[in-house]
């Protein structure tokens, strides 16, 4: 279990939040395969203070989830404390302030990892947060910059200090974007040197990763982003290790009944023409590395409704269940 102020967590694992990824539909898959924590993609706090419909409409969701962190950006203290009141009131267990985003959209207003730049905006924007906000905070930060401006310490003491319940790390620069690798020995200096719960961000891509990142830097809880896409299994993969379980991967049965919660509950929030679309980056990662599986994607092109999807998808997955059903039994 992972206490975060006031909130506990069933377990230490957290879905990151993901723009385009990171809606309800996934939450609720990812929940209901192990996550301890799901965060939503990630929130303008100009937006939200200033009550736009579209911005509003990643929340609406919020109350009926539980538990669930709403990440918000901006540069500008008293509109980012002005955004946590508003997501506390659309029932958000906890919130997120985002301080690495590399983006250049987010960055060129300050936001994000230009944040990362000015420790003493930080500490003015994190003291009014903390003020406005009567659930858990926490913050995602980055190791810095760039190499030359590795300020990590300086930046987790304030936060610390301004009243944080948390500090999530992903230890690459800004400027590295997410090339190269991840250096989770920067998420263990952060660790030594902190009280407050420290979670250990990039670079697991497999269930057994979460096991090593914990056992190299000591983190309390390990967010996953990319590991997680075409394999939401791998919350339950890492639990399952966790109690010495080997980490099976998922039968073609189970992705098939994955993919088509998935598809179903897009096309319900947001109809079925852009679900049809927004599945098509799904299903490339889902079918990755099964047989015909390209062949299969082509065929999406140009599907707009649900029955021709599913009606393709059963068709796909029946044929290599029933491929493999026959390789058994010659076996």
């Amino acid at each position: 279990m992972l206490k975060i102020g006031a909130l506990s967590l069933k377990n230490r694992l957290i879905m990151a939040p993901m723009a385009g990824i990171t809606n309800p539909p996934f939450r609720q898959i990812v929940r209901e395969l192990g996550a301890g924590l799901t965060v939503t993609e990630m929130v303008s706090a100009v937006g939200l203070s200033r009550g736009h419909q579209k911005t509003f409409h990643y929340l609406e969701s919020v109350a009926r989830e539980k538990p669930v962190a709403v990440q918000i950006f901006g540069a500008d203290p008293v509109i980012m404390a002005a955004a946590a009141e508003k997501a506390v009131s659309k029932g958000a267990d906890l919130v997120d302030i985002n301080m690495g985003c590399p983006a250049r959209k987010v960055i060129k207003n300050g936001s994000g990892g230009a944040l990362l730049r000015s420790p003493s905006a930080i500490e003015r924007m994190v003291t009014a947060v903390r003020k406005a906000c009567t659930i858990p905070l926490t913050v995602k930060i980055r190791a810095g910059w760039s190499p030359e401006e590795a300020n990590f310490l300086e930046i987790t003491d304030i936060l610390e200090d301004c009243g944080v319940d948390a500090v999530t790390v992903h230890p690459r620069f800004v400027k590295q974007g997410f090339s190269g690798r991840a250096d989770w020995r920067i998420i263990r200096e952060i660790k030594k040197r902190l009280t407050i719960p420290v979670i250990g961000n990039g670079d697991v891509s497999r269930p057994e990763m979460a096991l090593e990142m914990r056992k190299e830097t000591g983190c309390d809880g390990v967010m996953i982003g990319r590991g997680a896409l075409g394999n939401p299994w791998i919350f339950r993969q890492i639990l399952d290790l966790e109690k010495g379980i080997g980490a099976q991967p998922p039968d073609l049965f189970e992705r098939k009944r994955i993919i088509r919660l998935h598809f179903s509950l897009l096309s319900r929030m947001m109809g079925e023409y852009v679900a049809a679309k927004m599945m098509r980056a799904q299903l490339l990662w889902y079918t990755k590395g099964l047989p015909h599986s390209s062949r299969f994607r082509g065929a999406f092109t140009g599907i707009k409704d649900i029955n021709s999807m599913m009606t393709a998808l059963n068709h796909y997955f029946d044929t290599l269940m029933e491929s493999e059903k026959l390789s058994g039994d010659n076996a």
